[in-house]
C-alpha cells in the first residue's frame, strides 16, 4: 500500500495557482517490486518484473484519484511533446512534455536526475522536464519553455528531488561541456576531492536556466537522492529502480 502523503509535494510561492496545480515525486516504499527495485519502482526501462511494475503504476493512479499518465521515453535529450488524452495511448521519445487538459498527468523518470515542473500561474498549462547534465547543457530548459503558449513571465517553477552538489562528483569532460553552456555556468562547479573532478549544482543551474527564460519564481526541494534513502539513486546504488514526478492541472 502506497501513501501518497508521504510523497515530496511541490511547494509552490504563495501568488502561485497551488490549489490548481499538483506536483509530486514518489518514494520508494510501499510498492512490489523486489530487490534491487524494491519497492514502489516505476520504470519500465530497468530489468525488474513488468508485472511489478505495471501494479506499482495502478496503485499510483488510484492513490492520486488520476485516469491519465503521460509516460515518455527518456534518452536524455531535448525533445519535447504535447500531451493528450490520445497521446497517453503511446510513449513517445522525449524527456519533456506539456498539456492544457485537465486531469492529464505528466510524468517523467528519475533518479539522480532533476524533474523540473513548471506551471501558468493562470493554470492553464503544466510541464514537466527530464533534466541531467546533458539536457541542461543542450538547452533542455529554454527549448521546452519556448515551446509553451503564453508569456513566460507567466510561468513558476518547482525542482523535485535529484542529486546534491556534494554528491555529484563529475569528470573534466561533463565540466567543460557544462562551461561551454553558457558565460555563468562555472559558478555552478567547484573542484572536487580529485584530480581533474568536480562538483557539479544541477539544480542551481537549472535554476539559472529558469531565470534566463523568465521563470524567476522558482522554489526546489532540500532532498538529494543520493543521501536520502526513500528515494532510488543511480549514483548510489548502481542497478535500481526510478521514482516518477508528475504534474497536473486539477
Amino acid at each position: 500500500m502506497v501513501e501518497a502523503n508521504a510523497w515530496e509535494w511541490a511547494r509552490w510561492p504563495d501568488d502561485a495557482p497551488g490549489h490548481r496545480i499538483a506536483a509530486v515525486t514518489t518514494t520508494r516504499p510501499g510498492g512490489f517490486s523486489k530487490g534491487k527495485y524494491a519497492a514502489f519502482n516505476l520504470a519500465c526501462h530497468v530489468h525488474d518484473d513488468p508485472a511489478h511494475v505495471a501494479r506499482n503504476r495502478r496503485d499510483l493512479l488510484k492513490a492520486l484519484g488520476l485516469a491519465h499518465v503521460q509516460w515518455l521515453e527518456q534518452v536524455h535529450g531535448t525533445g519535447c511533446v504535447q500531451a493528450t488524452l490520445a497521446s497517453c495511448d503511446r510513449v513517445p521519445v522525449a524527456d519533456a512534455a506539456w498539456t492544457s487538459v485537465p486531469g492529464l498527468a505528466l510524468a517523467v523518470l528519475t533518479a539522480d536526475c532533476l524533474p523540473v515542473v513548471v506551471a501558468a500561474r493562470d493554470a492553464s498549462t503544466v510541464a514537466v522536464i527530464h533534466a541531467g547534465w546533458r539536457g541542461l547543457v543542450a538547452g533542455i530548459i529554454p527549448s521546452v519553455v519556448g515551446s509553451l503558449p503564453g508569456r513566460t513571465t507567466g510561468y513558476v517553477g518547482w525542482i523535485g528531488p535529484g542529486i546534491g552538489a556534494d554528491a555529484y562528483e563529475v569528470g573534466g569532460d561533463v565540466a567543460e561541456a557544462v562551461r561551454q553552456s553558457g558565460p555563468e555556468a562555472e559558478a555552478y562547479l567547484r573542484p572536487g576531492g580529485r584530480a581533474d573532478k568536480y562538483q557539479l549544482d544541477l539544480a542551481g543551474l537549472a535554476v539559472r536556466q529558469l531565470g534566463d527564460v523568465g521563470i524567476g519564481c522558482v522554489e526546489r526541494s532540500s532532498a538529494c537522492t543520493w543521501s536520502d534513502a526513500r528515494f532510488y539513486s543511480y549514483r548510489r546504488d548502481g542497478e535500481t529502480g526510478r521514482q516518477a514526478t508528475l504534474v497536473w492541472i486539477r
